[in-house]
């Protein structure tokens, strides 16, 4: 239960930080945060083990807080670049 709460704060403040780091408007809710930040945190435990290794010896885990932080803007910047492609239709298509 204590890990869980442990994983939400540091998702939370990863969120956060992401944001702040991220150029741009980014208007998201704190729930959004929250899971941008807890996404940002299996990224970022993700990545880690494959560089050192860590997957083959204690399996996938969540990263600490910089490594979460790391994460959730590798998260961001996707979300962004996903939504731009998505974006409003050009001024001669539309009806």
């Amino acid at each position: 239960m204590l890990s869980l709460l442990w994983l939400l704060l540091i998702g939370m403040v990863a969120g956060l930080l992401a944001r702040l780091v991220v150029p741009g408007k980014d208007s998201m809710s704190l729930l959004a945060t929250l899971v941008l930040g807890v996404a940002g945190s299996l990224v970022g435990g993700l990545l880690l083990g494959l560089l050192t290794g860590g997957l083959r010896d204690r399996g996938f885990g969540p990263a600490g807080l910089i490594g979460s932080v790391i994460g959730a803007v590798i998260v961001l910047l996707a979300y962004d670049r996903w939504t731009a492609r998505r974006g409003a239709l050009p001024r001669d298509r539309r009806v």
